[in-house]
């Protein structure tokens, strides 16, 4: 490879290298068309990345509600997080932050009556299709096309992966699970058409060469590893060359850059020698890279998930953060109460507050990839500024398996689509879907006209008289 000085890289530009090594650059300088020559190289388009919880949150049960444990008193933009609140974490980023309340995930409550108690099979293939998936433990599921696919299949064509699925748990059941309902349902929240659920990553190596090309074929993955050498050792001739025709500036973002692409790699290969070192695991079934402490696989997701925005080789990620009636416990919440008993809560105040520490805790994982975000920069912006997050759950109140009154928050600015600092609360019965249906007019999908169950648009910009009943 060779770059002429003054000449412009295309924005998807790669170091290539032995043993099929290939490492896409970051959005650089270089890439920017000069003055009066064409249009900017910089993809404008809003990255999109969705996070699913499962067992909604505390402060979606009543009382939990009185005390704002989830949504805060005031609609608008003079609205006031209280401290015990899930949300508390997200103070600092509320320029950022758009939350809706008061929405209605329907599609996933019992239709019929052998439905009834299976809300947990089910609520998961809801959350970005808002359809109801269909009762079979058979071959003929059925569901929706999720929303982050339906971004996908429009606008995630321009890049190498047009989508990219993440989890934590372990998902890899195939079969039945209970209540007759397919594993598919519970496995997966991105469905590329109605009948077909795609896979999720939850091995950090596997999401990791994915981006960075480590191998053309198993054989030569698993001989780089032999060799114990990074990615990056293998593109080094590339890296000298395309240094010699950058700009200072371009330089110094591009040794940060590899500078970062090497510790993630680090820490993946610390992650896999400590779990194979025959030392009693806490998550003996997971793969080696998997880490069994959850925050330090949450962080080793959003930095992937970063890296992967940085360089474009995907604009949309869906994030699945749980499995429903999982009973991992988690002690850096300060409980040590089991996750899907604790949200089992019986309604008492005091088994409520120790469910929201664990709420708490899940939700405070976000603060890690908001900074990520906002300190990696695509241009003049941040991929902060150019990405819509959005966080939900298709369950409100766990305790009784409730779909109403479900949480949901946006975070970014999506290319000034968001504008952050907001509380929305939605009038009463309005599904969820309607401000899925919002979002999907702020992406550029425009003639989307529908999209679940959705109603009406819901306005995600400004809370409206009808909002602050």
């Amino acid at each position: 490879m060779h770059f002429l000085t003054g000449k412009q890289l295309p924005r998807r530009t790669f170091l290539r290298g032995a043993m099929g090594a290939t490492v896409a650059l970051p959005f650089l300088d270089a890439m920017v068309a000069a003055k009066g020559t064409g249009a900017p190289a910089a993809a404008e388009r809003t990255r999109f990345l969705a996070i699913e919880e499962v067992h909604g949150l505390a402060g979606c049960q009543k009382w939990g509600a009185s005390k704002f444990l989830y949504a805060p008193e005031q609609v608008g933009s003079d609205f006031t997080i209280v401290p015990d609140s899930a949300l508390s974490s997200l103070e600092p980023y509320r320029q950022h932050l758009t939350i809706v309340s008061n929405t209605d995930v329907r599609m996933a409550e019992a239709f019929t009556a052998p439905e009834i108690g299976g809300d947990h099979f089910r609520s998961s293939a809801v959350f970005l299709t808002q359809s109801h998936p269909k009762q079979t433990q058979g071959s003929d599921i059925w569901a929706g096309t999720s929303f982050d696919q339906y971004y996908a299949q429009k606008f995630g064509q321009e890049t190498p992966l047009p989508s990219m699925q993440f989890c934590i748990e372990n998902l890899d059941q195939a079969g039945g699970c209970t209540y007759n309902y397919s594993c598919a349902y519970t496995d997966s929240i991105s469905w590329a058409s109605p009948n077909e659920p795609l896979p999720m990553i939850r091995d950090p190596r596997v999401a990791f060469d994915m981006l960075f090309g480590a191998g053309s074929s198993k054989q030569d993955r698993a001989e780089r590893r032999v060799t114990r050498r990074s990615i990056l050792d293998w593109v080094q001739g590339e890296v000298a060359t395309i240094q010699k025709e950058l700009g200072h500036g371009d330089r110094t973002r591009l040794d940060r850059y590899l500078t970062y692409v090497r510790e993630i790699e680090r820490r993946i290969e610390a992650i896999e020698r400590r779990n194979s070192s025959g030392e009693e695991r806490a998550l003996p079934d997971a793969p080696a890279g998997v880490p069994d402490s959850f925050s330090e696989h949450m962080r080793l997701m959003f930095d992937l998930q970063v890296l992967a925005f940085q360089t474009d080789m995907t604009r949309v990620i869906s994030f699945k953060t749980g499995r429903d009636s999982q009973n991992r416990v988690f002690p850096e919440s300060g409980s040590l109460q089991p996750f899907h008993p604790a949200s089992h809560h019986g309604d008492r105040d005091e088994r409520v507050m120790e469910f929201n520490k664990i709420c708490k805790y899940r939700v405070s994982q976000v603060t890690y990839l908001i900074d990520r975000l906002k300190e990696s920069m695509d241009g003049d912006k941040s991929l902060l500024d150019k990405t819509m997050v959005v966080w939900g759950s298709p369950m409100a109140d766990p305790n009784v398996h409730n779909h109403r009154r479900c949480p949901l928050f946006l975070l970014g600015h999506a290319n000034g689509a968001l504008k952050g600092n907001l509380h929305i609360k939605a009038p009463a019965d309005t599904p969820m879907a309607n401000a899925f249906l919002t979002m999907g007019h702020m992406l550029g999908m425009e003639d989307m006209k529908t999209f679940g169950d959705s109603t009406g648009a819901l306005s995600l910009t400004q809370a409206s008289p009808t909002t602050a009943a």
